[in-house]
């Protein structure tokens, strides 16, 4: 070979390994993250954002998923496989429904939470796999008891307005910490946004945290959710302070 040709070669590879070198940290960071996020979801709200005919949709908050707040599709190498939960899917299809997609499909809906987020937070003992992630997701929800508590508290679907503040505070009152409502912004014959979701966020010890800072103003929360990362099938935003509907379930939703 000669020397021009290896020079050339040398010169490359110096080169390759120099940029790998400098974006090292970009790339690192894509899977860096500081927060858990246990998303729950309000079946009527979600099936009208979804378009979806959700016939006899739960009338109880069920789960959308358990997120880590800045990382996703970590490791699609790692395939979801139905087996490995398959002792938990009485619990699942009770309180993990597919409530997004029509026709509704839980398996599919399940391997993209996992793909999406599992991948991701399996860095941690408690979640480091299939089983693991689901199962402790589900222990959560039962601890958590969001229906119960929020039922506790008045805060019962009805066709009077509740405002914002109250139902964060309410909340906030009862686990410590300050939640994340998101809501389903009015369309144009509606006069008020709708609740959809609530986020309960975790550290990763597990640990009840912050989802946001008390007293930071509609927009600020609004930003710090942009921050994280949101499952992109969803048109929500963080509720605007002021009145919400907390739509009462129906049997049959169009």
């Amino acid at each position: 070979m000669k020397p021009k040709v290896i020079h050339n070669i040398l010169l490359c590879s110096f080169c390759l390994a120099l940029y790998c070198l400098c974006n090292a940290d970009k790339f690192l960071s894509r899977y860096e993250w500081k927060k858990l996020i246990m998303v729950h979801h309000w079946p009527p709200t979600v099936c009208k954002e979804a378009e979806n005919d959700c016939s006899n949709p739960p009338g109880y908050w069920t789960i959308h998923g358990l997120w880590a707040d800045k990382a996703e599709d970590c490791n699609r190498s790692w395939h979801f496989n139905l087996e490995e939960i398959k002792d938990l899917l009485p619990e699942m299809k009770m309180y993990w429904p597919d409530i997004i997609h029509r026709p509704p499909n839980c398996s599919q809906f399940w391997k993209h939470e996992w793909r999406k987020h599992g991948t991701c937070v399996a860095q941690l003992d408690a979640l480091n796999s299939e089983k693991k992630y689901f199962g402790k997701i589900l222990d959560l929800y039962k601890q958590l008891n969001l229906d119960s508590m929020l039922q506790k508290l008045g805060i019962k679907p009805s066709i009077d307005y509740y405002q914002v503040a109250d139902i964060r505070d309410a909340l906030a009152s009862v686990y410590g910490v300050m939640p994340k409502v998101q809501c389903l912004p009015p369309e144009k014959n509606e006069d008020v946004q709708s609740i959809a979701q609530i986020e309960l966020c975790f550290t990763k010890d597990l640990q009840l945290r912050n989802c946001t800072q008390p007293g930071l103003s509609a927009s600020l929360r609004q930003k710090a959710r942009g921050a994280d990362v949101a499952d992109s099938s969803m048109g929500l935003e963080v509720c605007e302070d002021g009145p919400v509907f907390y739509p009462p379930p129906r049997e049959t939703m169009r």
